[in-house]
């Protein structure tokens, strides 16, 4: 996958979860998928109520144009 289309998809990403901002993705192709799918996972870590944290995976498949097919996220 390009850098200009995991820029793309990061972009879509920070919009949906803030706490991703500046995160780097590990991205790996989709085995046994369509040609030209990807896995982007990012990994952070939220703020919550009462100064705690909590580390949020966000994993992304997104075809080779960084069109985003399937967004999910632990709690």
């Amino acid at each position: 996958m390009e850098k200009g289309t995991i820029q793309k998809v990061s972009r879509q990403v920070v919009r949906t979860f803030p706490e991703m901002d500046g995160i780097s993705p590990t991205v790996r192709a989709q085995a046994g998928s369509g040609a030209g799918q990807y896995l982007l996972t990012y990994k952070g870590k939220a703020a919550l109520p009462g100064g705690k944290s909590l580390t949020r995976i966000v994993r992304v498949v997104a075809d080779d144009r960084g069109r985003i097919l399937r967004i999910s996220t632990s709690r």
